[in-house]
């Protein structure tokens, strides 16, 4: 309201002297006056308010000999017009106060000529352009926060999915080696049930690593740590739940970036997981194979079921772990018998 109130008085100030150089000037003048000052003030309907500030302009300038510097505001409103987005409308009003001012010329007002003329309309185009520009400037900043909330929205969603895939791999492994052996020793509880009890022991308290490991991933950046150099523990569960693991090693064992890793030991693990639940197998074979830019996972059972279980969260989750590293994963059952799990996660100059 201050800038408006300023405007106001200093148009009331420039009006003033010459008023009282011709006195006995009827009230009509300033109810014009304040009528076209009170037009800022409007702050929705500023189309309306502008059309209202030129009307009472053209009526005050045609009815007092008075002469004031009444046509700034008509193009602040102009300005305000064009920052809203409506150029149309601006560029509308604009014409027609251009054009009043030139018929008003024609009929005999010698107080404006064509120099005077031209000056206004460059006056005119100059603000309507001016908050056409102060509208895209406005227009761009929502835009970008905009795209900014969304991009942040998106990396939510990325991030709550990515901690619901490290607990579903983590936990829901262990949780199955758990459940695996708990019913082996009951099975065996009348003869020795210590090495099942040890293996739910261990897997147990694995469980709580891996669980404070991922949660982990809340406070910081790098992800939980895990690798392929922990696939001795995997091989051990494997092997304790009753399948016989035979591991093959293709090319130079080398160091992977970190994402690769995590990524590699993933799949390795809840392919494992599903064929202790869900195979009924009896061997299992893992073959890794060191590329020249890409590292290449096999895992295949002799199983009679479903390695992957009901094509659930388990198998979708590693194929999006392989696709966000650019790679591919495949799982079906074999010609012949059996589950295999194939992935390729790139780390050369393809990844």
């Amino acid at each position: 309201m201050l800038f408006p109130a300023g405007v106001t008085a200093l148009v009331v100030a420039g009006t003033v002297p010459a008023w009282l150089a011709t006195p006995g000037r009827p009230l009509a003048d300033w109810a014009l006056l304040l009528a076209v000052c009170g037009t800022l003030f409007v702050r929705r309907r500023v189309v309306a308010a502008c059309a209202a500030a030129v009307v009472l302009s053209v009526t005050y300038y045609v009815l007092s000999p008075v002469d004031g510097p009444l046509l700034v505001v008509v193009m602040l409103g102009l300005y305000r017009v064009a920052a809203e987005g409506r150029l149309v409308a601006a560029g509308a009003l604009g014409a027609a106060t251009v054009l009043s001012t030139a018929l008003g010329t024609l009929a005999g007002n010698d107080e404006i000529n064509a120099i005077a003329l031209f000056m206004m309309t460059g006056w005119v185009v100059a603000l309507v352009a001016l908050g056409g520009v102060r509208h895209g400037r406005r227009e761009a900043l929502r835009e970008a926060v905009r795209r900014a909330e969304e991009e942040a929205r998106l990396r939510a969603v990325e991030e709550r999915l990515r901690i619901a895939r490290e607990v579903h791999d983590a936990v829901g492994h262990h949780l199955s080696m758990i459940n695996v052996q708990a019913g082996t020793a009951l099975y065996r509880l009348p003869r020795d049930p210590a090495p099942a009890l040890t293996v739910i022991r261990d897997a147990s308290r694995e469980t709580l690593r891996e669980l404070r490991s991922t949660l982990g991933v809340l406070r910081q950046v790098d992800p939980p740590a895990g690798g392929l150099d922990r696939l001795d523990e995997l091989v051990r569960y494997a092997e304790l739940a009753g399948l016989k693991v035979a591991r093959e090693t293709e090319g130079a064992v080398r160091e992977l970036p970190k994402g690769v890793d995590l990524a590699a030991y993933r799949i390795l693990q809840e392919s494992i997981t599903n064929v202790t639940r869900h195979a009924a197998a009896e061997s299992l074979r893992l073959t890794i194979a060191y590329g020249p830019a890409d590292l290449r996972l096999e895992v295949r059972d002799d199983g009679t079921g479903a390695g992957g279980g009901k094509g659930g969260a388990g198998i979708r989750g590693m194929r999006e772990r392989a696709r966000a590293l650019g790679g591919e994963l495949a799982a079906g059952p074999v010609p012949g018998g059996g589950f295999r799990v194939r992935a390729r996660l790139p780390y050369g100059e393809d990844a």
